[in-house]
């Protein structure tokens, strides 16, 4: 487990002291945020068999990270400081030889292809021929996760380092970083700080270094803001210092749209990738060929209907009033008139969280979800925005006799 890093707690702080109440209109007011993500942990490959080696371990296509980058693979938008970027993130999930979920990655790829200094600027980076990419992994499972990687390794070539205390993992969000377009987005976040609202003569400050390091949107979906991994000895570009804010309040960010993340939220060994909804965060690629796991996640794909997803809930009393600390993880959620197991609870925060539940069940009869045990504590199964309408199954009708 890495060490705890101390984080500034200023404004935004606040939110984390309501944390249910007003949740939303709290989140509405803050602004930008931006989180340190202490949980997170930073993993690089390199060498000639990089692309290769991933591209067998992963559900996404990393092989977009080995071709070159011409002028229209440039992401985000060029800046006056910084005329060339590297090829944008990916998120994807590496999974048990029964397409059951490990870990989740997102991927980064090299730096500018002018760019031949290391991550320090003071010595060569990667020769000709090589290939540098960096993963933004699940802090908590680092040495289980890097053991596994060298075991799959074998003789490709590929090094394969930790290398989680020269780099930290940020995430950016805030209300008014979301339901933009990316076009909208790109002169302020994309572009590394190079936009109406910022001082350009500050351009060069704001790039943080001369190394290229910024913030892209986040893979996953737009609504969760921007995503990057920095060297540790710096501050993000757009980072206000009055701004950065607990990683917690970038959890219920995350658990208000729907959004697990890690090998906790995400059971190592158990969970079902579709059910944890992977594949409508771009986490999977159904036509990249051949990965470990691979059969059952296109078997299931390719049967249609997804019976169980994990969806936003939100705990409540009798009054419909939002109940805080009251619910675990691990905790049943059951349908109070019938008695029947609808699901199970997996990430809790105050009043939030998250739920593997029947997708038949859980909209059905408003305020018949109750916690096991505690039928005080009411369970609101919520429709996130971002689902495509065909994940939605509804309620068997009874036929007319």
């Amino acid at each position: 487990m890495l060490p705890f890093k101390k984080l500034s707690l200023h404004f935004p702080k606040s939110i984390l002291s309501h944390t249910c109440k007003h949740f939303s209109t709290l989140l509405d007011n803050a602004g930008p945020m931006a989180s340190l993500l202490t949980t997170r942990a930073v993993v690089r490959f390199r060498g000639p068999d990089a692309v290769k080696f991933l591209q067998g371990l992963l559900t996404n296509d990393v092989r977009k990270f080995g071709e070159p980058l011409g002028e229209n693979k440039a992401s985000p938008v060029p800046t006056p400081n910084l005329p060339a970027v590297s090829t944008p993130p990916l998120y994807a999930a590496m999974l048990t030889p029964q397409g059951r979920f490990l870990y989740d990655f997102f991927v980064y790829g090299p730096a500018r292809p002018d760019q031949k200094l290391d991550e320090s600027g003071s010595g060569p980076g990667p020769g000709p021929g090589e290939v540098e990419l960096y993963a933004d992994v699940d802090g908590s499972v680092l040495d289980e996760l890097l053991e596994t990687l060298k075991k799959y390794r074998l003789r490709s070539k590929v090094d394969i380092e930790n290398v989680a205390e020269a780099f930290s993992c940020w995430q950016r969000y805030g209300s008014n970083l979301t339901g933009k377009s990316s076009s909208e987005e790109e002169p302020e976040a994309s572009s590394v700080g190079w936009g109406g609202t910022v001082d350009q003569s500050g351009s060069s400050a704001s790039g943080g270094n001369e190394l290229g390091w910024q913030w892209h949107n986040d893979p996953r979906l737009d609504c969760l803001g921007f995503r990057g991994i920095f060297p540790s000895s710096i501050i993000p570009p757009l980072v206000e210092a009055d701004k950065e804010t607990d990683e917690r309040n970038f959890l219920l960010w995350r658990l208000e749209k729907g959004v697990a993340e890690g090998s906790t939220e995400i059971p190592k060994g158990e969970a079902m990738p579709l059910e944890y909804n992977l594949a409508g965060l771009n986490a999977i690629s159904f036509d990249k060929g051949c990965y470990v796991g691979q059969e059952l996640i296109a078997r299931t794909h390719h049967r249609g209907v997804i019976r169980k997803r994990l969806l936003p809930l939100k705990f409540v009393d009798k009054d419909g009033k939002e109940v805080e600390q009251k619910v675990s993880p691990g905790s049943e959620v059951i349908n109070a008139a019938s008695g029947k197991k609808v699901g199970t609870v997996t990430t809790a925060l105050g009043c939030r969280g998250l739920g593997l539940l029947r997708l038949e069940e859980a909209f059905r009869g408003l305020g018949s979800l109750v916690i096991q045990g505690q039928q005080d504590v009411k369970v609101q199964a919520i429709r996130p925005e971002w689902w495509p309408s065909e994940w939605f199954i509804e309620p068997e009708q009874s036929t007319p006799a």
